[in-house]
């Protein structure tokens, strides 16, 4: 998932890099400031407006209040009115480790034009606070969660390719959404919705159970590092919560070329007792003809990355 719309909560670079041209040693003025400051009348516990609380930054505490406001009011308020919210859910649910990082990345004009003009038609925000009617949310069309679509090609290949079914796609990645919701506007496709925030949050609190025809995970975060294994998404966990919100016969599909996350949803699947792979003898599938090539996927191609898909449905 591909992979901020949260600015960080760090001051500006500028705020933390401290005085230019600071002494750098006591003989040069440092001490002097300290007794200045003392002989002004300022007491242990006590500090004058506008300068440091002592916490070493050098930077004034009205100043890094200020700071702190500004990053808080980014983190709240829509880069796009109209548009995706920055936080959707907000503070209504706990907080967990998530299985995906957003990125801020560059919006072109195009994308910024699809996001305020799409957004109120063929947007949401997972907010947590409403369960979704999916037949009216897609005019009765049988509905596929997807969670993840980088910038959103090989979703508008698929629900071109089939526009007998909804698409329900899940990402975080704001230029992604609005090449998505460019791409269905251009090529007059009403069978996709964009989805923006946390798709748990969005299986737990927003869909009816026995909701969804199918679900795709295509190329998820594969988190390498051995300490960082508990935010990948396809854990036992994810499938006890995916089972309740699908429809008996539904198909899951994910792929993957990070070998080692293969082997692992392989296994986690194989042993879920509410899912059953396609496949009667068992392991990874061919890649289905219904998943397009992706850009991301050609180039770990070329890099030599095997790709694996796997085909499972709910019982």
């Amino acid at each position: 998932m591909s992979e901020p719309l949260n600015p960080s909560a760090n001051p500006p670079a500028d705020l933390t890099a401290g005085p230019s041209g600071a002494p750098s040693s006591p003989a040069a003025g440092t001490s002097a400031t300290r007794v200045s400051r003392t002989s002004a009348g300022t007491s242990a516990g006590t500090v004058p407006s506008g300068t440091s609380s002592g916490t070493g930054s050098g930077i004034p505490d009205d100043l890094r209040a200020a700071s702190f406001e500004r990053q808080r009011r980014l983190r709240q308020e829509p880069r796009f009115p109209g548009g995706p919210a920055v936080d959707p859910a907000g503070s209504h649910h706990e907080r967990r480790i998530r299985s995906f990082q957003p990125r801020r990345s560059r919006v072109t004009p195009g994308q910024e034009d699809a996001l305020m003009r799409l957004w109120p038609t063929w947007g949401l925000d997972i907010d947590g606070q409403r369960v979704l009617d999916l037949p009216e949310l897609f005019d009765g069309l049988p509905v596929v969660l997807e969670i993840g679509f980088g910038m959103g090609e090989a979703t508008a290949q698929m629900a071109a390719d089939d526009p007998g079914t909804g698409i329900l796609a899940v990402d975080v990645h704001t230029p992604g959404q609005g090449n998505l919701l460019g791409l269905a506007e251009r090529n007059g496709l009403s069978n996709i919705r964009v989805a923006n925030g946390d798709a748990i949050i969005l299986l737990r609190e927003m869909l009816k159970p026995d909701s969804l025809d199918g679900l795709r995970v295509y190329f998820p975060d594969p988190w390498p590092k051995k300490r960082h294994h508990k935010r990948r998404l396809i854990q036992p966990e994810f499938l006890d919560l995916v089972a309740q919100r699908l429809k008996p016969g539904a198909l899951v599909h994910c792929a993957t070329d990070w070998e080692p996350y293969a082997e692992q949803m392989l296994e986690v699947l194989t042993a879920h007792p509410l899912f059953e792979n396609t496949l009667p003898e068992g392991g990874y599938a061919p890649r289905p003809a219904f998943r397009p090539l992706t850009r991301f996927e050609g180039q770990g191609i070329d890099k030599g990355h095997v790709v694996h898909d796997l085909l499972f449905t709910r019982r």
